[in-house]
This record gives structure tokens, C-alpha cells and sequence, in this order.
């Protein structure tokens, strides 16, 4: 969904970005099987995925039927995002009511005037992080509710997340830097400058990339830009585009940042996806090619990860290897959109890998009439894990629906509208 795209464009670029636009070709045969996938995705969302307060339920746990909490705020997010794409090409009035009762409850959590963190959103990580807040949970989480603005007029869901974007560049903002500090205790208020709570750093001596990233991911400043109008916000979001610039391999990675681990050689199967999306934005409102090149070279390397089958795994290794107990529907969804936003710049190399990763997300949709109700019509990714105790979790993530969505919509528009 680009439907801010009008007011940051000149007149003259957005001829010229027309008239370049490549359309995917695809089998007509394909249009039938995205729109019924989208219907039976949305209904998935809507009776399985988001509470009656419009909360996603986070992981569900196939072994025990039970969904348990997990970065709630995030998410739900990513739910609104797919949901309001899959009604542009549905019509399906479903898709929209869910996606606003979501958005109200993200607009819902923002800190109330008098407190420590007014205007910040109280988006606790939840699990093992508690009351922690990321910040790249709320940056990352906003696309939809400027989306969900645009689309009902009301401004109440973007201008909570331009506050809470104004309150990361106002307090956790490192202009020398570039990056910014990701870690606020949601109960104390206190911004961690000196730890990080995440394993892959414990032991470690710990730099600033341990404690602050980019986080580009959602490119929320320049959704900010966009909505207000305020320079400041174009000015940091292309300096942190900067910063991925200067900061990204030549394979493509940006192995110095979580979730990435350059101890492990893992790449994390979503990061790298949303810094080249954020570097695709800086270029849509630029038109600078370093961040086109750069966005290429991510997907070039996404394209050497993806099995044959079109499925990303959650984690992909230095070293070619691939941890198989994690196929990752939305990193191959979260891939093809990426490749396809590229297709329709005009660069076309990734067509095949656009087409298996939607034989993949079609293919490996739970059916509408699983007898769990609560995976019917999702799309597939699960993980696995074993637990000290002998115990065995298994459980499907959300945002494998939340991606797909986006992608099947963003594939039906490029092919068929």
C-alpha cells in the first residue's frame, strides 16, 4: 500500500516512476486462488488471530492449543498492515472492521500525559523481555496505523504513532551515532545505555551496536515526514538510511545489529528485508541511487537463502547452512515483497524467485477447513523448540498471515491491476 507516495513524490518523478513501472506477469489462473486465499486469510485474522479487544494473540502453541502473548504492540501492527492491503484488492468489509477495532487498540497503549514516558507506547515485549520496550516493536509496528489514517480519515492512528516516533528521536536518538537506543523499561522508564538483554550479547563486551541499532525498519520517520510535514523527520530518516548504507556488507547483511549474529554467522530471516525496504523509501523520496543499489544487494542475498521450494528459513547461516526446524513463511513473503517493489522499478531479476515464494505461501495455506480452528486459512510458519524440562514446543507465528496478506495483495495489483 503506497498511498502516501503522491505527497512526497514531485509531479516529475512520479511520471517518470510510471512510465518505468514494470507489471509482473502472471497466469490468470493465479487471480481466483489469491482472492479466495485473502478471504480465507482474513477470516483467519479475524476469528483466530485478533482478540475481541483487537490485540493479535501472539504464538500459537500447536502442542497445547494455546496462543500465548508475544510483542503484542508489533504484532498487531503487522496484522492492521495485512489486513487493510487484502481488503484493497478483496472489497472484503471484514478485513477493514478487524483492522480498525486493531488500531484501536495499538492507539490505546500510548502513555498518558504526566507520565515519565508521555507520548512513548507502552508496546511491552512480553516473554522473557517483560515490561521491556523495543523500540524497533513500535518503528516497526506503525505502517499500518498511518495506513488505517489514510484509509478512514482519521487521524487519531497516525498521530499516536508520529508521538511515539517523536519520543524515540526526542530521548533515544544518537545523531552521532545514527542510531538509536532500543531498550526502555516500560515500569521504571529507564533507557539502557550499558546492557542489553538479549542472550546472543551476554559475555560479550558490549558496544554501542549492542545497545542501539538504526531501526529503520518501518522507515517511521519517513511515514512522520509524510503525515506533518516536518523536516526533522525526512532529515533522520535519511540519516539512518545512511547509516545502512555505510554499515551493510558487501553480501547484502547488516551482520553488526540484532537479531543478526555475527558470532553465530546467523541471519535473522525478516531484519535484512526491512532495512532494504526502508532503503527503497529513502530512494522513492530521493530518487539517490546508493539506496536502490543497496536495497539490490540485500535482495541478491535474500534470493541465495531461499530454498528451491520458495520457503526462507527463520535462520540462514554464513556458511550456507540453513536451521530447517524454522520455515519462515513470512520471510518469504516479506522477500517477494521486497523483490516485487524492485520488479516494479524496473529491475526484474528476481521474477522467478517472486513466483516461487507465491507457489510457496499459496501452496502451504492451512485449509479453511482445518479441524483446529485455530489455524484454519492461515498461512504456514512454524517453529520448533525443545525446552530443558524434555518438553517440546511447537507453535505457528501470526505473522506469517499478517506478510502474506501483504504479499498475495501486492502480487494481485502488480499482475492484475
Amino acid at each position: 500500500m503506497k498511498i502516501r507516495i503522491a505527497v512526497i513524490l514531485s509531479m516529475s518523478f512520479m511520471i517518470q516512476a510510471c512510465a518505468q513501472k514494470s507489471t509482473l506477469p502472471l497466469d490468470l489462473e493465479y487471480k481466483e486462488k489469491i482472492v479466495k486465499s485473502l478471504n480465507q486469510a482474513i477470516q483467519h485474522t479475524s476469528e483466530a488471530m485478533i482478540d475481541e479487544h483487537g490485540m493479535a494473540k501472539g504464538n500459537y502453541h500447536i502442542i497445547s492449543g494455546e496462543w500465548k502473548e508475544y510483542e503484542a504492540a508489533w504484532h498487531t501492527g503487522q496484522a492492521i498492515y495485512g489486513l487493510l492491503e487484502a481488503y484493497e484488492v478483496t472489497g472484503n468489509q471484514k478485513a477493514l472492521d478487524v483492522a480498525i477495532r486493531a488500531g484501536n487498540w495499538w492507539v490505546g497503549l500510548q502513555f498518558p500525559k504526566g507520565h515519565k514516558l508521555e507520548g512513548y507506547l507502552n508496546a511491552k515485549h512480553g516473554n522473557k523481555l517483560g515490561d521491556l520496550i523495543n523500540t524497533t516493536t513500535i518503528a516497526d509496528g506503525t505502517p499500518g496505523l498511518f495506513n488505517l489514517t489514510d484509509m478512514t480519515n482519521d487521524k487519531t492512528y497516525a498521530d499516536v504513532a508520529t508521538s511515539a516516533g517523536a519520543w524515540i528521536l526526542d530521548h533515544l536518538y544518537i545523531p552521532e551515532e545514527r542510531l538509536s537506543y532500543n531498550i526502555v523499561d516500560g515500569k521504571t522508564g529507564e533507557v539502557w545505555k550499558d546492557r542489553s538483554p538479549h542472550a546472543q550479547h551476554q559475555g560479550l563486551p558490549l558496544t554501542i551496536k549492542h545497545v542501539a541499532r538504526p531501526n529503520a525498519e518501518g522507515y517511521l520517520w519517513r511515514d512522520m515526514y509524510t503525515h506533518t510535514g516536518e523536516e526533522r523527520y525526512k532529515k533522520a530518516f535519511l540519516e539512518i538510511c545512511n547509516k545502512l548504507v555505510d554499515d551493510q556488507s558487501e553480501n547484502g547483511w547488516w551482520m553488526d545489529f540484532e537479531p543478526n549474529d555475527p558470532e553465530t554467522g546467523k541471519i535473522h530471516g525478516r531484519f535484512n528485508t526491512w532495512n532494504a525496504e526502508a532503503l527503497i523509501e529513502a530512494y522513492t523520496l530521493t530518487n539517490e541511487q546508493k539506496y536502490l543499489d543497496a536495497a539490490v544487494k540485500t535482495a541478491r542475498a535474500l534470493a541465495g537463502v531461499q530454498d528451491r521450494t520458495g520457503v526462507i528459513w527463520y535462520s540462514s547461516y554464513l556458511d550456507s547452512n540453513h536451521d530447517k526446524r524454522s520455515p519462515c513463511g513470512s520471510a518469504a513473503s516479506f522477500a517477494g515483497i521486497l523483490w516485487l517493489q524492485l520488479y516494479e522499478l524496473g529491475i526484474t531479476d528476481f521474477e522467478e524467485n517472486i513466483k516461487r515464494a507465491l507457489d510457496f505461501t499459496l501452496k502451504n495455506q492451512f485449509s479453511e477447513n482445518h479441524k483446529d480452528p485455530n489455524l484454519a486459512g492461515a498461512y504456514y510458519e512454524i517453529r520448533q523448540r525443545a525446552k530443558k524440562d524434555g518438553t517440546f514446543q511447537l507453535y505457528y507465528r501470526d505473522i506469517a498471515t499478517s506478510f502474506g496478506m501483504r504479499f498475495l495483495s501486492d502480487v494481485y495489483q502488480s499482475a492484475y491491476q
